[in-house]
């Protein structure tokens, strides 16, 4: 089988106008999947230069295939199955700037140069006070980036059409602002001058974004039938679902200049990021959190299994349409738009995502998917949302221990949690329980007893799982 690179197979190459620094498969399945689309479907035409973010990476295996590699997607699109696979060509080549830093340094010499995108993890935006001008890189990706625009400064002497458009990837909240400010952190301890302090606040946009596809990554589960439609060989495949969503906080002069909107992409532009962060943690990582214990006691093991149970399917919708869905502010067609892009996420025959691994530390996660949802519900309706109250007994219930079957349940969460609940089921009192759960403001930061009516529909719902089992008990409540 043919290697894989630029002399063995059909492809473009592209101008380099983009920095992106990180070569893992979320980027490459969905950043340079996006920049593929758009230079496809408009006149974009933009190829990608990939900066090693650590001193270990992949930059020397994606060299060795000329920047190419293959995305598999696989889903539910419009309630049609999607396995496609697709050679990904934009990654012109990768610099590790640990050992070629004159090299890296010279992306800011190039005049058509326009983007900075990343994917550092959620601790690679950072401020660390150790890093220097001089090093040759700076430890963290923001003192890194600083270096590249203090030098682009310098060799365009301030030329304000030499600005970046800087788009962050990272999974925080507001990243752009957190990554504006370690690079402003950079100029006061390097004491750099107040005109490139000028020129990155007025010649350079920091922009906020969310990023939404799931990527298992390397398909090493079918990867012989991949490079057997291919012919060539590929150690680079990503596999990713076909669902895909970025929002970006920026105005319309980034929109026109990143046409990837105009491509067919749910790309979207918008005035502020929030109320697609809370649309995404209430609609997607809300009904995952409080679906995973309720489906479990009913004997399911996916996440595809609890949707496509009769009853267990009915309960995730109520739970999604009837009570988190009315607790956002956005459009109701688009909300529920996204909310039928979710189940179809849920039921993706191609994952198997098993519910107990989304019961890892199902307490916090509550607290911020769910809690808010349930408060914000309870003041526009004047009643509590009963599937959700419903979820938060399944995680009661679960942290209680025991065997479902076979099975012997082990939850995982902080161990002051599991000392608590294994505390409060030895009473065999489930109103003790539901007391003591709420109140525990160690979990939740306030006593939830105080959420009037919550302790008693918790302690009924816990009175009707152990009476009746937990898939009877959510009967009652559809």
């Amino acid at each position: 089988m043919k290697t894989l690179n630029r002399t063995n197979v059909e492809c473009k190459t592209y101008p380099e106008r983009i920095i992106q620094f990180g070569e893992g498969n979320f980027l490459r399945a969905f950043v340079d999947w996006i920049v593929w689309n758009t230079n496809r479907k408009t006149d974009f035409n933009s190829g990608v230069v990939v900066v090693q973010p650590i001193d270990r990476g992949m930059v020397d295996m994606l060299n060795a295939q000329d920047g190419l590699y293959h995305l598999n997607l696989q889903g539910i699109d419009n309630g049609r199955e999607v396995d496609s696979v697709d050679l990904i060509d934009v990654i012109q080549r990768g610099i590790n700037p640990y050992t070629q830093f004159d090299e890296y340094m010279k992306l800011a010499e190039n005049p058509d140069m326009r983007f900075v995108i990343s994917n550092t993890t959620e601790a690679g935006i950072a401020f660390d006070p150790s890093c220097r001008l001089e090093d040759k890189p700076a430890k963290s990706y923001p003192g890194k980036l600083t270096q590249l625009l203090y030098h682009r400064y310098k060799t365009f002497h301030g030329d304000p059409s030499k600005g970046f458009i800087i788009l962050p990837c990272e999974l925080i909240f507001l990243n752009g602002k957190e990554l504006k400010k370690c690079i402003e952190q950079y100029i006061d301890l390097w004491k750099l001058d107040d005109g490139f302090r000028r020129w990155f606040e007025e010649s350079c946009g920091v922009y906020c974004t969310l990023v939404d596809r799931i990527v298992p990554g390397y398909p090493r589960d079918t990867i012989d039938e991949i490079l057997a439609r291919i012919g060539v060989e590929d150690k680079l495949v990503v596999k990713g679902e076909i669902f895909h969503l970025w929002v970006i906080e920026a105005p319309e002069s980034v929109a026109r200049e990143f046409p990837a909107d105009k491509a067919g992409l749910n790309v979207l532009f918008v005035p502020s990021e929030k109320p697609y962060h809370e649309r995404k943690v209430t609609l997607l990582n809300g009904p995952h959190t409080v679906l995973s214990p309720v489906g479990y006691l009913s004997g399911l093991d996916t996440v595809k299994e609890c949707v496509e149970d009769e009853v267990i399917g009915a309960y995730v919708r109520k739970v999604m349409f009837e009570e988190l869905m009315q607790t956002l502010d956005l459009p109701e067609a688009e909300l529920k738009k996204f909310a039928e892009d979710v189940l179809d996420r849920f039921r993706n025959p191609f994952v198997k995502h098993f519910v107990t691994s989304i019961m890892l530390n199902s307490f916090p996660k509550f607290k911020t998917r769910d809690l808010p949802g349930l408060k914000i519900f309870l003041k526009r309706k004047g009643v509590l949302p009963q599937g959700i109250v419903m979820g938060l007994a399944g995680i009661v219930t679960y942290y209680k221990g025991g065997r479902r079957g076979a099975d012997e349940i082990v939850p995982n969460d902080d161990a002051a949690i599991i000392e608590l609940l294994q505390t409060l089921w030895q009473s065999g009192d489930v109103r003790k329980v539901a007391e003591g759960v709420l109140g525990a403001e160690f979990i939740w930061d306030e006593n939830l007893n105080d959420i009037p009516g919550l302790t008693d529909l918790l302690a009924a719902d816990l009175e009707l799982i152990a009476e009746k089992g937990m898939k009877d008990a959510v009967k009652t409540i559809l």
